[in-house]
């Protein structure tokens, strides 16, 4: 596999970042030891003005996240599919090399490299898939993983189907690390292969909090065995009350809670119990 792996390479981009786009697609220009597929899924918005080699999909509408990258893993060829924010970068050009390597274990479907700021400011927990975040945390294998800059193995992605793309933002990383980890497959964290990307907050989106806790309540309907999914939401209610004060944002994300209990979440495929001992062990019980 790592010998000139085949790496489909998809950049969801809504064209407001145009140095930061650059920047991106540069360094993933410049990787070596991978043959590359480069696409940029224009998520209401017409690519242009690319370098040459980057194939583009222009969707007139935004689709949302998980459905943009589900529309450019679909279009873009290669056996791995590189997902990549638009605003991160790759700081040496053998990181996908490095990457790609761990795929030659047939029982991986998912690496996540460390993300760094570039500004040396610190990096969000949830970039870190351990508990213990402390230099970067740990490396092996992991039960969560970030979204913004990870490689999977197309086969197990497929398999899975790939992101839940009516998700829209939000918690899409964790409805398919269930499912994977359910599939019987393993992820890999590999903290000592570095990408850069901004130390954002998620809640600067308007979206945030309506989406965070309808997306919850979706996860738990999809993948959790009852009584597991009541007891899920329940737990992320009560966190919620304790780390969000502001009486605003808690009434629209009691307002997403609602939303998503009343909804359809997908299609729904209960882990077996076999998995949440799994994840429990892995220490992320399917209760937080």
């Amino acid at each position: 596999m790592s010998a000139r792996a085949s790496v489909a390479a998809v950049v969801l981009s809504m064209g407001n970042r145009p140095a930061e786009l650059a920047r991106a697609l540069e360094s993933l220009l410049d990787q070596q030891g991978v043959e590359l597929d480069v696409v940029v899924v224009g998520n209401g918005w017409d690519p242009v003005d690319l370098p040459d080699g980057v194939r583009t999909v222009h969707l007139p509408e935004n689709v949302g996240i998980p459905e943009g990258r589900n529309v450019g893993a679909a279009h873009a060829r290669g056996d791995l599919v590189f997902f990549y924010d638009d605003d991160a970068a790759l700081p040496t050009p053998d990181v996908l090399h490095r990457l790609v390597t761990t795929f030659d274990d047939p029982s991986v479907a998912l690496v996540q490299p460390r993300g760094v700021d570039p500004t040396g400011l610190p990096s969000p927990r949830r970039w870190v898939p351990r508990l213990r975040t402390g230099d970067g945390g740990r490396d092996g294998d992991v039960v969560v993983f970030w979204e913004a800059v990870c490689v999977v193995r197309r086969s197990a992605f497929d398999a899975v189907g790939g992101w839940p793309g009516h998700f829209w933002y939000g918690h899409e990383g964790i409805d398919l690390a269930f499912r994977l980890v359910d599939a019987g497959w393993r992820l890999v964290y590999r903290p000592d292969v570095e990408v850069n990307h901004p130390a954002t907050q998620p809640s600067r989106h308007a979206v945030f909090y309506r989406m965070n806790a309808r997306n919850r309540v979706w996860v738990a309907k999809r993948n959790l065995p009852h009584p597991l999914s009541f007891l899920y939401v329940a737990t992320w209610a009560a966190i919620t009350v304790v780390r969000v004060r502001e009486p605003r944002r808690l009434s629209t994300w009691f307002r997403g809670l609602a939303e998503g209990i009343r909804s359809d979440a997908g299609e729904r495929r209960p882990m077996s119990w076999h998995t949440v001992a799994r994840l429990t062990r892995a220490g992320r019980p399917p209760i937080v």
